[in-house]
């Protein structure tokens, strides 16, 4: 008599993903609102703070790149868990490790905890719900950016009371919920080590070769990089106009809160567009006049600049990463492919932060970092307008021809 192993429930497997999703970037977001007290106590300079903001993005992109060994040794489940665990463990420190180096080796530990989860995520979800990946990305990318948004709009109320160390370590908590949760809901899903092995005959496919790899690597990093930039660098931008710190929490809590209902209008409804790309440019467009309005009018128009950046930011983090999803079929195919794109672009957007924060300290400004956020940004276009759906299909067969070759050339 064999023995049916009961299916993880969907909804509380979508309700712990959205969990784990929250808690991939307040160690990063909650820094921007708090840069003042935290250059006053512990005297380090803006390099620095971009330093806070690149280095744990650097590392999700490390942690993408060696997602395949990730998988091999922990499996999907057990390294998303994992990855959880080191996040509540990096926050949980910043209460003991209150200086500028421990805020460097908490960001790093950080950095490693979210690129384990953000490398085995998209696999994770492309195995478990298939055709519907496109709206549990969607909800993923909602977390993300929601989990920014409260970080950053309660940084400063918090600080208040609990102080800068105190507001940062307060985060260790929803990510020790979130695991417990997961644990739960994932125990009974597919992972990577429930699945069937690869045909034989085959090997993995090399997508350095590929130049629609690259250009999908290049289209996350600048989406991305835009979005790690406005996290980090609104709130000390406002601070420098004159504003006094709860409005420019107040302005960077009205983006994020823009950008995270945005990021649910992608979940509820981007499969309403197989061609995804009117959404990409109409993104892009709206990401490059938010950064022109920051550049133009930044205080007539502070609000505006909010709004059209939350839209286009709010449409583009998910949907770049829908979009290199859509390109191939075979979910750990998906997951290795996904975690190339996500590595390189998130190496790129990594300096976005740290390049900013330079030329704060070297110009006393930041308005010509928002005047080349918005150029980039009007270059994508010419990548997005080649994303077609057949597109997809060419590529997808021709990973499973070229990867189908090379396995028949090293058998023999």
């Amino acid at each position: 008599m064999t023995t049916r192993i009961a299916k993880a429930s969907p909804a509380l497997l979508l309700f712990a993903i959205f969990l784990i999703s929250l808690n991939l970037r307040p160690a990063v977001a909650a820094i921007g609102p708090l840069v003042s007290q935290i250059l006053g106590d512990t005297g380090v300079n803006s390099t620095i703070i971009g330093f806070l903001t690149m280095i744990p993005v650097f590392l999700m992109g490390i942690g993408a790149i060696y997602v395949r060994q990730l998988r091999a040794a922990l499996g999907e489940r057990g390294g998303i868990t994992l990855g959880a665990l080191i996040i509540a463990l990096a926050c949980a420190a910043r209460l003991w490790l209150p200086t500028g180096a421990g805020l460097l080796v908490t960001a790093a530990g950080a950095g490693i905890g979210i690129a384990i989860v953000q490398s085995l995520m998209p696999g994770f979800a492309k195995r478990n719900f298939g055709a519907g990946t496109g709206r549990v990305i969607g909800l993923y990318s909602t977390g993300i950016v929601a989990g920014a948004s409260i970080a950053a709009g309660t940084a400063a109320g918090l600080a208040s009371s609990l102080d800068w160390e105190g507001t940062l370590a307060a985060w260790s908590l929803p990510a020790v919920l979130a695991v417990l949760i997961w644990v739960i809901a994932a125990r009974n899903a597919d992972s990577e080590r429930t699945a069937p092995a690869p045909a034989a005959g085959t090997t993995p496919p090399q997508f350095w070769r590929n130049a629609r790899c690259w250009s999908l690597m290049l289209f996350f990093g600048v989406g991305t990089g835009a979005f790690m930039l406005v996290m980090a660098w609104i709130p000390p931008f406002y601070l420098e106009q004159g504003l006094d710190q709860g409005a420019a929490g107040l302005l960077l809590s009205v983006l994020t809160v823009i950008e995270a209902v945005t990021a649910l209008g992608v979940a509820a409804f981007i499969h309403h567009f197989p061609d995804r790309r009117g959404p990409l440019v109409f993104a892009l467009i709206m990401t490059a006049l938010g950064f022109g309005v920051l550049y133009t009018a930044p205080i007539d128009m502070s609000f505006l600049a909010m709004a059209l950046l939350g839209v286009g930011i709010g449409i583009l983090f998910p949907l770049s990463i829908i979009v290199a999803i859509d390109h191939v079929d075979d979910p750990t195919t998906a997951g290795n492919f996904t975690s190339f794109v996500q590595g390189g672009g998130y190496i790129l957007a990594s300096f976005v932060p740290l390049f900013a924060g330079a030329v704060r300290d070297a110009m006393s400004d930041l308005s010509n970092v928002w005047l080349g956020m918005a150029a980039g940004s009007l270059l994508m276009i010419f990548f997005a307008v080649r994303y077609s759906p057949e597109s997809y299909k060419r590529f997808s067969t021709m990973l499973r021809s070229v990867s189908l070759d090379r396995g028949l050339r090293a058998a023999s």
